[in-house]
């Protein structure tokens, strides 16, 4: 995988649970990079098919509740099936209730030794 800012942002959405999503601007944040959302999407469309069985990318969604993909590779449909297979519930206009699907972070103690880990 890639190191740096790419690998923080593998090794955050990796404790992402089944059944919950984050924002990318959510990750950006936690990551100490609120403006940074496009560069955690960039992350993840960088996936190879390998570390995409291993990084739970389709956790990771607009900031609306919406899946914003536009790879053809790890394609909207496809993320949507994942999601739901997980049992992450879409309304009527496609979007999730981040209220009751958005993942709240991770505890401190696993926040600081992934920001402190050597790469």
């Amino acid at each position: 995988m890639s190191s740096g800012f790419f690998d923080k942002v593998y090794r955050l959405v990796r404790l992402i649970p089944p059944g919950k999503v984050a924002t990318y601007g959510q990750i950006a944040a936690l990551l100490g990079h609120p403006r940074a959302a496009r560069t955690v999407g960039w992350a993840l469309h960088s996936l190879s098919d390998e570390e995409a069985r291993v990084v739970p990318w389709q956790r990771v969604i607009g900031a609306g509740g919406r899946i914003t993909t536009s790879c053809e590779t790890h394609s909207a449909q496809l993320q949507r099936q994942l999601l739901e297979e997980e049992g992450v519930q879409f309304g009527q206009e496609g979007d999730i209730d981040l209220a009751r699907f958005q993942w709240r972070g991770p505890e401190w103690n696993e926040l600081d030794a992934l920001l402190r880990a050597e790469m």
